[in-house]
């Protein structure tokens, strides 16, 4: 009886690693490998939501990322501890709220500017792309938010 109690908490642990470690719901990813745009808000610090924006994004399976100025109140507000409220596809699709992380990576800027260019037709013009360069002078930062924990 007691090895059969150790075994499912064994295995009830297992799952909830794995839900854990599922990633965005079936809806939100979905949505992701099919939109555009996703619309982003942050935290303010009276705990009220900001402006919801729109915003081009790359999506690689396990994470989100876009590109904004370092000045922004999204990019301010994710460096002092904001989640990321993120609606896929349009201001009242399918959402979430997860933990969100400024970088400053030129590598992941130029691993990101021919996603873009694939799907926006702008950006294969060269306008509006992640640019390596533009992170690597500090103009530029790189958003990655994550799953839901």
């Amino acid at each position: 009886m007691r090895r059969m109690l150790v075994l499912m908490m064994i295995l009830g642990s297992i799952a909830l690693a794995a839900v854990a470690q599922a990633g965005f719901g079936p809806e939100v990813t979905a949505a992701l490998q099919s939109s555009k745009e996703i619309y982003v808000a942050t935290r303010r610090a009276d705990g009220t939501i900001g402006k919801v924006v729109p915003v081009w994004f790359m999506y690689d399976g396990d994470a989100i990322y876009f590109t904004t100025l370092p000045t922004t109140y999204k990019a301010k507000r994710i460096t002092k501890g904001s989640p990321l409220y993120v609606w896929v596809g349009s201001a009242d699709g399918p959402h979430f709220v997860g933990p969100a992380e400024v970088l400053r990576d030129p590598e992941l800027a130029a691993r990101m500017a021919p996603v873009y260019a694939r799907k926006y037709w702008i950006a294969w013009l060269g306008l509006f792309k992640p640019n390596a360069e533009r992170v690597r002078g500090g103009k530029t930062v790189i958003v990655k938010v994550r799953p839901p924990a």
